[in-house]
């Protein structure tokens, strides 16, 4: 790949920030960060420590500079100096753009900020998200919404200039170990025998068991699944203040689902399910409903937020909380003959519409040089 720096000039110089690390938006910006530095850009990415070592940003040529996610005045003060001579900074998440608001305070450097998602709160904490959203919205140069919506919200908010940029879902970075002796058939028996899900459909959910992610309703579909012939297990990877709570439902409603905690092989696990369900009440790009179309794992989720848009018709979308309309929507997928060849060949097709890592950084980087030429 060409280097982006002409021939006697000086390299841009770019500031990555990170605010609370979500898996989306790291990702994100590993997959930025290797792209900008293969055109000659000078990237330093500033992130909490267990995020840096997690993302590896200095596996790709990046200069990963340890900031903490507080807003106090010595991280806001340490971010300023880090600042000092980039030409563009560049935010990701609403934590990290109110930290950079704050750093680039009476300086000319152009802030781009890019919305990734949004906070599900709801009373008086709601209010303070709205007041936040508003000040980096205005103070932007420019915003980057990751789905239409967001991208209406950041203008709604006073954004001076708001765009769509889709962020590519990067390639998985672990690659699926097949075991000695065996082939892909035997993995995906072993993983389904260790879930339990032998003899039975497995339907994948994954992300944390937080109220907004609609597993209270997830559970009120299980219910109609029982009855199912044989009866598919729901598999709900990740950890949260609602595990107590669902645990006693499952086991007092003698629901067929496990909580299987925070696992670190869930692109193997979605491999050899049945149904991936995405039940959450808002979403801007899903990354299981993004992953499980690239594997050829039919879909199910809500058509809120970004999902309608990233999915097209290449899954079985139903309103939020309509727990008859999930279940019949799973059972419409295990059951209608042909109905989950159909899906996987439309989400296959779908998922290689979406815009490449090397388109995603493109586009930012034409930002970067809109804003920095002179």
């Amino acid at each position: 790949m060409s280097s982006h720096v002409p021939h006697g000039q000086t390299p841009l110089r770019t500031v990555q920030v990170l605010g609370g690390g979500s898996a989306g938006s790291s990702a994100h910006v590993r997959s930025l960060a290797a792209g900008l530095v293969a055109r000659g850009v000078r990237v330093t990415v500033c992130a909490p420590s267990d995020v840096g070592r997690a993302y590896g940003f200095g596996d790709v040529g990046a200069r990963h500079v340890p900031v903490a996610r507080r807003s106090d005045p010595t991280t806001v003060a340490a971010l300023r100096a880090i600042c000092a001579d980039a030409d563009v900074v560049h935010a990701h998440g609403l934590n990290a753009a109110v930290r950079a608001v704050l750093a680039l305070s009476g300086r000319r450097v152009p802030l781009v900020v890019t919305w990734h998602t949004r906070m599900p709160v709801d009373g008086a904490r709601a209010r303070v998200v709205r007041l936040l959203e508003r000040r980096v919205a205005r103070t932007a140069t420019v915003v980057l919404g990751t789905s239409s919506d967001l991208v209406d919200r950041a203008r709604s908010q006073g954004a001076r200039d708001a765009r769509l940029a889709a962020v590519a879902l990067p390639a998985s970075r672990v690659p699926v170990a097949e075991p000695e002796g065996g082939g892909p058939d035997r993995l995906h028996h072993k993983a389904r025998a260790d879930l339990g899900a032998i003899g039975r459909p497995l339907l994948m959910a994954v992300g944390s068991l937080d109220e907004h992610r609609g597993y209270e309703t997830l559970l009120d579909a299980a219910r109609a699944w029982r009855g199912l012939d044989p009866a598919p297990l729901l598999v709900i990877a990740g950890e949260g203040p609602l595990r107590g709570l669902l645990q006693r439902r499952i086991e007092d409603e003698e629901l067929p689902v496990r909580l299987v905690g925070r696992r670190d092989d869930v692109s193997e696990l979605l491999a050899v399910a049945d149904v991936a369900v995405v039940a959450s009440r808002w979403e801007s790009r899903s990354v299981l409903a993004q992953e499980a179309l690239r594997a050829g794992v039919p879909l199910v989720a809500c058509a809120v937020g970004g999902t309608p848009e990233v999915v097209g018709d290449a899954a079985e979308l139903v309103p939020y909380g309509d727990a008859e309309a999930l279940a019949e929507a799973v059972e419409r997928v295990l059951v209608v003959p042909g109905r989950r060849e159909w899906l996987r060949e439309r989400g296959l097709a779908q998922a290689a519409s979406w815009p490449s890592e090397d388109e995603t950084v493109a586009q930012v980087l034409s930002v970067y040089d809109e804003l920095t030429q002179t």
